[in-house]
């Protein structure tokens, strides 16, 4: 594993926008957007070093745009897979951590050697 490399760190967009009950579900691609500019504008808090940010959205949010410091990516069809499939594939080489609060996809990422953290970690409440 490369210790210098920046952190992975693949954020679950439905499950942190749905963590607070502020209207997301009337605007779910509005809402993903939102999270998007906060995760470009403040990064993940408290995390030191380089970060790479993957914010995987799935469903109606499919199709949110890039922006500067933050890639995303619209799950092509379940978006716990893809994340996984993110992690699988950045396992070993460098370090990943997942912020979700679904517990299936965190059990499933962790037995690939991720890390897991919650909603909290990007969207204080």
């Amino acid at each position: 594993m490369d210790d210098n490399a920046p952190v992975l760190v693949i954020v679950d967009a439905a499950n942190v926008v749905g963590s607070v009950p502020d209207g997301w579900w009337r605007d779910r691609r509005g809402a993903a957007e939102r999270l998007r500019d906060r995760l470009a504008a403040d990064g993940v808090p408290g995390r030191g070093g380089p970060v790479e940010i993957v914010l995987v959205v799935e469903g109606a949010a499919r199709g949110v745009e890039p922006v500067p410091g933050v890639r995303v990516e619209s799950a092509p069809g379940s978006g716990d897979d893809h994340m996984v499939e993110l992690a699988a594939r950045a396992c070993g080489d460098r370090p990943v951590l997942v912020v979700t609060a679904d517990r299936e996809l965190r059990r499933r990422v962790t037995e690939l050697g991720a890390e897991v953290a919650g909603p909290r970690t990007v969207r204080p409440v």
